[in-house]
């Protein structure tokens, strides 16, 4: 395959799989948990008193009442699984709970997403191109519906003598979808397990380059959910003016339906998403047949448009700003290139396939539905779109006026899908490489990335409910961050080709530097044209994340300083600075503040010393549990109470002596009734004298059945866990004491 490697293959990642969320350790870490386990002094480890491999219920799950959410069962592989050994395998969970409105609740969860789905099914979820090619492109052929009117609406402001100037931009604007295509096409290959801009941009041109297309693509999905539903509830109210109050709530709902329908999973949605589209594409082609057949009938004559007095002066600045208004059109045409790991073997063909018959089909359907426009002499008017109006004029009879606006309405609402698509995916390759929390590496149980849809969809909820569903109040915002994202893609492609030089480099490197060129000054141009209509939001908002991004990265090398293994050092003494993570030459990684010679940086348990603490507010069942857990532990073990005053703590005391004084006892009294704050300052104390110190606070905790009776209690084990979460070298251990009903 020309332009790939091997080092593409490293750099660009691997197969999206539910193990991506635990990663494996590198060499160097490897080498120093061999080190660390090689100074391991335990002695003799006892026996266990129960078989861990639950061989006794090899017929049944493990007994307990947890079994209704995952039990546990001995697989035993038959003569045929290969690459399986004996172990035990959580079952798919039953979603039984306790109580009746869970019951409900589960039903309806299993109703709406379906049940779960084992890890082996990724493979089996990804889409084949006849799936794939409604699914991904369903943003980039629905905006064929706004696209053109966009640019009309721009270029009417200077009166109806400048629509004219539509067939020329709109040759500009197909010369450009033709030469990002392309440069897509070459992109896809080059990086077969995901092609996104923020994958080639940080490889080539540096990690705030890959953070900067980040950013970009991340506020184009959400507008793309948001301008989607907005133009789709435009399209049903242009025929049903009556629903035109309730535009917002039921785009809401409409987003929430898509979320619901992607949480079941990528196959699942596919299905969901192919007719609408297909019907859509036919709907407009027959519309073009009619309209060009029509207008054959006159010698293709452009119909007179309506005189519309000028607003503005016809100068270069309009005709930029609708050129970057009909560039909306294109948003989208990156999905493939972002979904490549979701396609069938072979992903890179299939996914390069696939965005030819995209960038084909938007081609014809953009230039063809602007001349037919402009042979119709339709300029843009509030309350209907220009797709309803040219649907109007070429079909006055029948019933399919109703199907072009119903197919239109339906693949604007649907068209937010791609970005259900590839937002979640976009923040998988972010958070595996540190720049977004971890937990977007998370797949759900129908194998989606449930945390990436929920974050997208509220966002773009909050976007929607924001702008009152205006589509012409969101589409200013539109095109600066994806021809961010274009031109900062196409730009690191034309560097991968200069670097490895196959055979061919300096064709792919022109035509993605073609794609660079146009996609940037189009970029320009929107930004500047559109600077004060609102692409102002874009251009703070894009800095601000990448600022973002590098801050939780900062986060996550800092986590993984302190978290690093610290084997101690073979030679220079105890204070020896212990080798960097990385190995190599270079800057030593940084060694955490808790590290060796501190409690926290202790990883062999004969250099570990204990002292066992167990607050005592009263002699009952609960502290005497925990006095006799602690002591089982075979530590030095310190008992603490806290009396109001003196006179209680003399009779805690009493008390005390009456049991058999077994524990060493410490009282202190709070005159001003605190429990907390002094048994923190205590406790800090304590390892402040001794830091060498692993104190073990053993604390009763109450286990309570209702949740109503959670009001009556003053759950003081939570708190003291809270105060005592920041100090270092102290362990709190809960001993629940199980209430009946």
């Amino acid at each position: 395959m020309a332009g790939r490697s091997a080092d593409d293959d490293d750099r660009s990642g691997t197969v999206v799989t539910p193990s991506a969320e635990f990663p494996p350790l590198d060499p160097a870490e490897v080498d120093a948990l061999r080190r660390v386990g090689a100074q391991w002094r335990t002695g003799v480890p006892p026996a266990l008193p129960v078989d861990p491999t639950l061989d006794r219920y090899r017929s049944r799950p493990a007994p307990g009442r947890f079994s209704r959410l995952a039990p546990i069962a001995l697989f035993r592989p038959e003569p045929g699984d290969r690459g399986r050994r004996d172990g035990l395998v959580a079952a798919e969970p039953a979603n039984r709970p306790d109580s009746r409105l869970g019951r409900r609740l589960g039903r309806v969860r299993r109703a709406v997403l379906g049940p779960p789905l084992t890890s082996a099914a990724v493979l089996h979820e990804r889409m084949r191109k006849l799936v794939a090619l409604p699914v991904l492109s369903s943003d980039l052929l629905s905006s064929v519906a706004y696209g053109p009117e966009a640019l009309l609406t721009v270029l009417v402001l200077a009166g109806s003598g400048a629509l004219g100037l539509a067939l020329p931009l709109s040759a500009g604007l197909v010369l450009l979808m033709v030469a990002v295509g392309i440069s897509y096409r070459q992109t896809i290959p080059a990086y077969p397990h995901g092609a996104g801009s923020y994958l080639v941009a940080g490889d080539n041109l540096g990690v705030g380059a890959g953070l900067t297309a980040a950013a970009g693509l991340m506020l184009d999905y959400v507008l793309t959910v948001s301008v989607s539903i907005a133009a789709g509830l435009h399209a049903i109210t242009s025929a049903l003016p009556g629903l035109t109050p309730f535009a917002v709530p039921l785009g809401v709902l409409v987003i929430l339906l898509l979320l619901a329908g992607n949480l079941r999973g990528v196959r699942a949605a596919g299905n969901i998403f192919v007719l609408p589209t297909y019907a859509f594409v036919v709907a407009v082609l027959g519309l073009l047949v009619v309209g060009y057949l029509r207008a054959a009938g006159r010698g293709f004559t452009p119909v007179a448009p309506p005189v519309v007095p000028a607003a503005e002066g016809l100068g270069l600045l309009l005709v930029l700003r609708a050129f970057a208004s009909g560039a909306v059109s294109m948003t989208g045409i990156e999905a493939v290139s972002n979904a490549v790991p979701a396609f069938r073997p072979t992903e890179w063909r299939n996914a390069r396939t696939t965005l030819a018959w995209m960038v084909a089909m938007l081609v014809v359907l953009f230039a063809g539905l602007t001349l037919l426009i402009h042979l119709a002499g339709l300029v843009p008017r509030p309350g209907e779109t220009l797709l309803s109006q040219l649907a109007r004029v070429t079909f006055p009879t029948g019933p399919w006026y109703a199907v072009v606006q119903a197919t239109t309405a339906l693949i604007l609402l649907l068209a937010a899908n791609t970005a259900f698509n590839d937002f979640p995916r976009l923040l998988f390759f972010m958070a595996r490489a540190g720049h977004a929390p971890r937990r977007f590496l998370h797949l759900g149980d129908r194998l989606a990335f449930g945390n990436g849809l929920v974050a997208l969809s509220g966002t773009a909820i909050m976007v929607f409910v924001a702008f009152g569903g205006h589509t012409e109040g969101l589409i200013p915002l539109y095109a600066v961050g994806v021809f961010l994202a274009f031109t900062l893609s196409q730009s690191g492609m034309v560097v991968h080709w200069r670097r490895h030089r196959d055979a061919g480099w300096r064709r792919r490197a022109l035509v993605n530097g073609v794609g660079a060129v146009l996609s940037g000054l189009v970029l320009l141009t929107a930004a500047v044209a559109k600077f004060t209509e609102g692409a102002w939001v874009v251009v703070v908002a894009v800095p601000l994340l990448v600022l973002l991004f590098h801050r939780i990265h900062r986060h996550y090398r800092n986590l993984h300083a302190a978290l690093a293994l610290q084997p101690p050092p073979t030679g220079g003494g105890p204070g020896a600075r212990p080798p960097s993570v990385a190995g190599g030459p270079g800057p030593p990684a940084a060694v955490p503040e808790h590290g060796p010679g501190s409690v926290e940086g202790e990883e062999l348990p004969q250099e570990l010393r204990h002292l066992v603490v167990v607050p005592v507010v009263r002699l009952n069942r609960a502290s005497m549990r925990a006095l006799a857990y602690a002591v089982s532990l075979g530590r030095p073990t310190l008992a603490v109470h806290l009396a109001p005053e003196d006179a209680e703590a003399d009779r805690f005391r009493e008390q005390w002596r009456a049991w058999g004084d077994h524990v060493r006892l410490e009282t202190i009294v709070s005159p001003y009734r605190a429990v907390i704050g002094p048994l923190a300052h205590y406790l800090a104390a304590l390892h402040a004298a001794a830091p060498e110190l692993v104190l073990t606070v053993v604390v009763p905790a109450v286990v309570l059945r209702r949740p109503w009776h959670r009001l009556l209690h003053s759950r003081t084990e939570q708190r003291l866990r809270r105060a005592l979460r920041a100090l270092p070298g102290v362990v709190v251990t809960s001993i629940p004491i199980h209430v009946p009903e």
